[in-house]
Formats: structure tokens, C-alpha cells, sequence
């Protein structure tokens, strides 16, 4: 069992940054891949990000390549999501989930509760 936290959301304007961090429990955080995803409202919940349980690979949907940076520390059983140049369209409920290194959500076992970005114009 894993149990997810995420924290770091909030109101930011258009060009700012954000980090976002997400705390497991269990000893077993170091096993899973780790992804991000975020639904907007009225969408439905797309990929945003995965990194490896060793840190080694990531991925990013074309839409964050380049602004958006994933990392972990198996240390500290924590994942984080770094964003920068934020954008309006970057608005929505993020969430961290363990699992499979993937960019389905299916793929995924654990999910946290989610934290809200709001990014103003």
C-alpha cells in the first residue's frame, strides 16, 4: 500500500512557477514509477508527466516539455513536479499516482486527492 499527498498548489499568474511535491508513505515508494496527471474542469484527466523508481527515465506530454520538470527522492519517499512559464491552460487539479512507468492512467495504482493550480491571465 502506498498512501500519496500532494501539496504546493495555489493561484499563480501567467509566466510564474510552481512546485509541486508529492509525499508517500510505505517503504515501498522506491519500487514504483511515479507519474503526474491534471484534469481541467469539463475534461477529462490527462498525463502530464512519470519518472522511473529509479529516477533514471522520464516522459512529458508535448504540452509541458520544456516548462514542466519531474524528479523524486527515494530518500525522502517524495516526487515533485516543477513548473515554470506557467499558462492559463495549465489550470486544473494535479495529481500524483504509483505505478507502472506509463502514460495511462490505468497504469497507475495509487492515486493522491489532488492539489488545484490556477493560473491567471
Amino acid at each position: 500500500q502506498v498512501q500519496l499527498v500532494e501539496s504546493g498548489g495555489g493561484l499563480v499568474q501567467a509566466g510564474g512557477s510552481l512546485r509541486l511535491s508529492c509525499a508517500a508513505s510505505g517503504r515501498t515508494f522506491s519500487s514504483y514509477a511515479m507519474g503526474w496527471f491534471r484534469q481541467a474542469p469539463g475534461k477529462e484527466r490527462e498525463f502530464v508527466a512519470a519518472i522511473s523508481w529509479s529516477g533514471g527515465s522520464t516522459y512529458y506530454a508535448d504540452s509541458v516539455k520544456g516548462r514542466f520538470t519531474i524528479s523524486r527522492d527515494n530518500a525522502k519517499n517524495t516526487v515533485y513536479l516543477q513548473m515554470n512559464s506557467l499558462k492559463p491552460e495549465d489550470t486544473a487539479v494535479y495529481y500524483c499516482a504509483a505505478g507502472f512507468f506509463d502514460i495511462y492512467s490505468d497504469s497507475y495504482d495509487y492515486w493522491g486527492q489532488g492539489t488545484q493550480v490556477t493560473v491567471s491571465s
